[in-house]
């Protein structure tokens, strides 16, 4: 049985040393701004007494002065506790966010394919944002309540004793309600944000799906399941609210009570010391609220524990693909690279009884599979969907380790070396092209941050891109739109594969570059692969087996093992498997020629 890892808040501390001081200064702003208006009722009763009942009013002028310096000092104290506490909250926020969007990037894709981009998305944003107010505006109230709380019944008890016992016999009734109440809104609002999850999730599989949902026709099949859940968050938020609205006619409840009390005993005091009193009276009315925010802020952490765990189970997350620490120590790692130690990678690739399966799966794509890809050649695969085509790219990549067997790069053991001295010596163009948010040139140079515009133009051109680029209204400069959808699929290629040139790769992969464009692009993008692949390590995973006529080795992939390899025409000769692909897909071309179809 899988052990359950729990994580509190001290998982969270160490975010904090960074803010010492100004946690620190706030709780000590918070204490004596909370000092202050505990006298604020000694003031009164000082007042009263003596301006009111007797009559004296020779301290008036000290008095007023005294008063005045105290309030002023209980207004300074609450803004510099306030200060200091947005400088934690969005502080520890900060870097709790840039703590989780950095370890996203360590992960491997088996992560991103288990969870949801809204999954992910609330951990970084929602539960990071919950875990800074914690350990801000919460702790910040605390301390001035629960500072009030024992300061205020600490008077009470010194003036009158015997009031005091009674003002303050409900308070543990208050609380222990309160916690029951707590205990049912911490179930509520932990359905609440789970649903607020789903909703998230679903918003955006809407959006990045937009083109699917038109062209199928199922606006109102998604437009309902998100409205259904609306509705279940909006009867959790309603029954939520009921509580809460509960529990503060419950606190109002009390209030009365004990300002009831005051007003039963203390008519004798009324008369004898009107400024006693009237401090009991405040003392009364006051004290349920800090009661409250106590009871409140330990809920608030116990309900808080779920963002906390959920944050730390991501930041604690191992990625199935790891480097040792030995590889780590003398080569780097992905944010600081020693560059200086990385030996020059030449492009030899041989995958010697490699054995896998996804970890989130019990087939077994590849099984005692073996394959040498000496540098330089023009290596392509092909077989049906399904024939763990993509799965050799993914693993030449170091995406997946091998679950058997061993992968080599230039005769050793790739994990021998960092993931990044691998990756950054290979370039990939996908069937689906991803570009980022921004300009062409930006995007450009995510494949080598030192390119000159020469050398951009001179990319462009090598893939006959460069007078797209031109005929665009801002040329290298204009904006792609989010994930380049201002920009054609076959517009996106080219650009992808400039990108790919501009990183002058030794080992160059090639998923189906071409199975999603018209005619002529592909024509430009084929035209453009035969003069890439010089002098590299190439694989082509081809859709389209007219594109790989050239090429020197040929692989044809069935239930992770290779059924066929050779050349074209060696292939074809044999009348096998690549034969009746090729020969399948050529009749489909014709046939769909031939009803206009293509």
């Amino acid at each position: 049985m899988k052990k359950h890892s729990f994580f509190g808040i001290g998982d969270i501390l160490p975010y904090l040393k960074a803010f010492r001081p100004e946690i620190i200064g706030m709780v000590i702003a918070s204490l004596l701004g909370s000092l202050i208006d505990i006298g604020v009722p000694l003031f009164q009763r000082y007042a009263l007494n003596r301006f009111v009942a007797a009559q004296d009013m020779r301290t008036l002028p000290s008095f007023i002065a005294v008063y005045l310096a105290a309030i002023l000092g209980a207004a300074v104290c609450n803004y510099v506790a306030c200060i200091w506490g947005m400088k934690v909250e969005v502080g520890v926020e900060r870097d709790l966010r840039d703590a989780a969007f950095s370890h996203l990037q360590t992960l491997s894709f088996s992560y991103f394919n288990q969870n949801s981009v809204g999954y992910i998305h609330s951990r970084v944003m929602s539960d990071t944002q919950r875990i800074g107010e914690l350990l801000s505006w919460t702790l910040l109230n605390s301390a001035w309540q629960l500072c009030y709380v024992i300061g205020a019944v600490a008077a009470m008890f010194v003036i009158r004793p015997g009031l005091a016992w009674l003002v303050t016999s409900i308070l543990p009734a208050v609380a222990l309600l309160y916690a029951v109440f707590q205990k049912r809104l911490f179930t509520l609002n932990r359905e609440i944000r789970e649903q607020n999850s789903r909703i998230t999730a679903d918003f955006n599989e809407g959006i990045m799906g937009a083109r699917t949902v038109k062209t199928l026709v199922i606006e109102d099949k998604l437009a309902a399941h998100f409205a259904d859940g609306t509705e279940k968050m909006r009867s959790k938020s309603v029954s939520a609210a009921r509580y809460h609205g509960l529990f503060a006619v419950t606190m109002s409840f009390a209030s009365s009570l004990a300002l009831a009390l005051v007003l039963w005993k203390g008519g004798v005091i009324a008369k004898e010391q009107i400024g006693t009193f009237s401090m009991f009276m405040s003392y009364a009315l006051g004290l349920m609220e800090p009661v409250r925010w106590v009871v409140d802020a330990i809920g608030s952490l116990i309900t808080t524990q779920i963002n906390i765990e959920r944050l730390c189970k991501l930041l604690n997350t191992r990625s199935d693909v790891v480097d040792t620490p030995e590889v780590i120590d003398r080569y780097g790692d992905n944010f600081s690279p020693k560059r200086e130690n990385w030996e020059p990678l030449h492009g030899d690739i041989e995958f010697r009884d490699v054995s896998f399966r996804y970890p989130d799966g019990e087939e077994t794509v590849l099984e005692h599979f073996d394959l040498k890809i000496p540098f330089g050649t023009n290596l392509a695969i092909v077989g049906e969907t399904g024939a763990g085509k993509s799965t050799l790219a993914n693993l030449v990549c170091r995406f997946y380790e091998p679950t058997e067997g061993v992968m080599l790069v230039d005769g050793r053991d790739a994990r021998e070396r960092s993931q990044l001295w691998l990756r950054s010596a290979i370039a990939c163009v996908l069937q689906t092209p991803h570009l980022f948010s921004g300009s062409i040139r930006e995007n450009l140079l995510y494949g080598n941050p030192t390119a000159t515009d020469e050398d951009i133009r001179r990319a462009l051109a090598f893939v006959s891109a460069e007078e797209l680029v031109d005929s665009l209204p801002q040329g290298l400069d204009t904006d792609v739109g989010e994930s380049g959808d201002l920009l054609s699929t076959g517009e996106k290629q080219l650009i992808s594969f400039a990108r790919a040139i501009l990183a002058d790769p030794r080992i160059l992969i090639l998923d189906e570059a071409t199975a999603s464009v018209d005619t002529l692009t592909e024509q430009k993008i084929q035209s453009a692969i035969d003069r890439i692949i010089r002098g590299r390590t190439s694989i082509v995973i081809a859709h389209r087996l007219s594109t790989i006529r050239n090429a020197d080795r040929i692989l044809v992939v069935s239930d992770g093992k290779i059924v066929e390899q050779g050349r074209h025409e060696e292939l074809l000769a044999k009348k096998g498997a690549y034969y009746r692909l090729y020969t399948r897909q050529y009749e489909d071309e014709a046939t769909g020629a031939a009803l206009g179809t293509r």
